[in-house]
């Protein structure tokens, strides 16, 4: 790489010797006229070596690109949407094997009903939009003294998700009359953080 540097330089300095040259000697016959086309023609072909090199080292760097390519170090977050409740769930896991080495391409190719929101060597977020609900939506009541989860379904009804032991008798005033309405909870994240509140 020093040695093209320094070959173009030295090409430079000659082209612009000769053209110093050029303009201050200024031909007087026929003979020095031809010396100066000769010249001329000289500096025109220096100069088309110099950007024949130029492209050449163009060439070379575009040949060393690579492109960006998945780690086997890497984390995956799945984030679906879902239309009916309009909330998203996010999914996070270790790079699966089938993704290690995929370019962005392919692997767009592979989940083609997924969108590339980011993709990087270490860190890839795809995402999509499903019909429905998420699943998550739950309304926490009291049932024989006992803080009961009722999972809420698509069509509105409840089914029982989970029986607690813990007994309200221990909760606040407050608790115990939102337990009587029923406590609406989006999300296990949330659900599980209310739980833990009352025990």
């Amino acid at each position: 790489m020093n040695k093209t540097i320094v070959t173009i330089l030295a090409i430079i300095v000659i082209i612009l010797a000769m053209i110093t040259g050029i303009i201050i000697y200024k031909p007087k016959d026929k003979k020095q006229t031809e010396d100066l086309t000769a010249k001329t023609e000289v500096v025109n072909a220096t100069n088309s070596i110099v950007k024949n090199e130029k492209k050449e080292e163009n060439r070379v760097e575009e040949t060393n690109y690579t492109e960006e390519k998945i780690s086997p170090n890497a984390f995956v977050t799945f984030k679906v949407t879902f239309k009916k409740c309009g909330h998203t769930t996010n999914k996070y896991m270790e790079v699966p094997e089938e993704f290690v080495n995929k370019t962005e391409k392919e692997l767009q190719e592979k989940y083609s009903d997924w969108k590339i929101e980011k993709f990087s060597d270490t860190e890839i977020t795809l995402t999509k939009e499903e019909e429905g609900n998420c699943g998550e939506h739950f309304i926490v009541r009291e049932k024989e003294g006992l803080v009961i989860i009722y999972e809420v379904l698509e069509d509105g009804t409840e089914k029982e998700y989970e029986r607690t032991d813990i007994s309200t008798e221990y909760l606040t005033e407050t608790d115990k009359i939102n337990m009587e309405k029923g406590i609406e909870v989006n999300g296990k994240q949330n659900l599980n953080q209310l739980i833990e509140d009352f025990e």
